[in-house]
């Protein structure tokens, strides 16, 4: 009796081995496909976007510069290279590597998932400047391109994520960045951080950025053959010349106020201007909601009534009254009708 018990055990549990490894089989064969295809489209994307960071550095994109920066031996570099150019993605000429339209707009989609999953981490989860490029660079191909344009949108249509680059919008336009290495700025004169580069990962180690993040003001006071001494007004740093490199300045006010702009704030009651920009120091929820209160340029803007307390104030735009802060408003940038320019002088 207990021997056939046993015998009954053992053929039931063959019977499950057998039935396990049918069910079992397709799935785990389903998941390795996917995983498959995942990875595959991610070195895509990587190929694309090494190729198009090349072209914008002014040095052009080899099967060597590809397998040192995707980590592959030329075997695998060359057969990569092979499926870009059958998809129609890439050219190559004169042993360099060149995108087609195609596959530039693809590459500027995945810079574009990239920048934007940064500025989230960045203004809606607090993360430092030094961990956002990792962890983009895990998110940027699993983002379909209804999630970006949700994402844009939440955050009110950044023009630049954190370290100062410009996003791509849904369409591929880029803003170029107009600045000057650190290296290059003179010496006693006031400059504002519009960029920092975060690559190679070893050198935006050496550059203290939460310092001197996008958006500091900063004056170079000292430069040596080994180093260049600047302050950002509460301390002072010394970069050697190639950490300096990656920092790019503009004069104080650049991408901001400009000639004939003034802040909001400004406005005295009875004053009527015309609504420009959102200062870039805004973002997130808050640049959002600016938007959706219709903040948004060529808005005629005035202000209503004057807190006795300060703030809030009450301000009148598109048909509807809304408080905005000192604070806020003192970021939105608007423009005076000439007449008031000239009596303002």
């Amino acid at each position: 009796m207990e021997t056939r018990w046993i015998l009954g055990v053992a053929v039931a549990i063959a019977l499950l081995a057998v039935a396990g490894r049918a069910w079992l089989g397709p799935v785990l064969t389903r998941r390795w496909r996917g995983w498959r295809e995942v990875r595959r489209r991610a070195l895509f994307e990587d190929a694309l976007k090494h190729i198009l960071s090349r072209k914008h550095q002014g040095r052009g994109a080899s099967p060597e510069s590809l397998g040192g920066a995707l980590g592959l031996p030329q075997r695998r570099v060359l057969d990569l290279i092979m499926r870009m150019e059958t998809a129609g993605f890439v050219t190559s000429h004169g042993g360099m590597l060149h995108l087609s339209e195609a596959g530039e707009r693809w590459a500027l989609q995945v810079v574009r998932a990239h920048r934007l999953w940064e500025t989230y981490l960045r203004v809606e989860a607090k993360m430092p400047l030094a961990r956002l490029h990792q962890a983009a660079e895990r998110a940027e191909h699993s983002l379909t391109a209804e999630r970006l344009d949700e994402l844009d949108a939440t955050l009110g249509h950044p023009a630049r994520d954190p370290h100062g680059d410009p996003i791509p919008s849904a369409s591929g336009d880029v803003k170029p960045l107009e600045a000057t290495p650190l290296t290059d700025w003179p010496v006693g004169l006031a400059g504002q951080v519009v960029h920092i580069e975060d690559e190679p990962a070893s050198v935006f180690q050496k550059i203290p950025s939460e310092a001197l993040r996008p958006g500091v003001a900063v004056r170079v006071l000292e430069r040596g053959p080994d180093h260049i001494r600047i302050s950002n007004g509460e301390r002072e740093f010394d970069l050697p010349p190639a950490v300096a490199a990656n920092v790019h300045l503009t004069s104080v006010g650049d991408g901001g106020p400009s000639e004939g702009l003034v802040p909001l704030s400004e406005l005295q009651v009875g004053e009527e201007a015309e609504m420009v920009a959102i200062d870039s120091a805004i973002q997130g929820f808050s640049r959002r909601r600016l938007l959706d209160l219709g903040l948004t340029p060529g808005a005629r803007i005035r202000p209503r009534l004057d807190n006795v307390f300060g703030d809030p104030r009450a301000f009148s735009v598109r048909g509807t009254t809304i408080a905005l802060r000192t604070e806020q408003a003192s970021k939105i940038w608007v423009r005076r009708p000439l007449e008031q320019r000239v009596d303002a002088r």
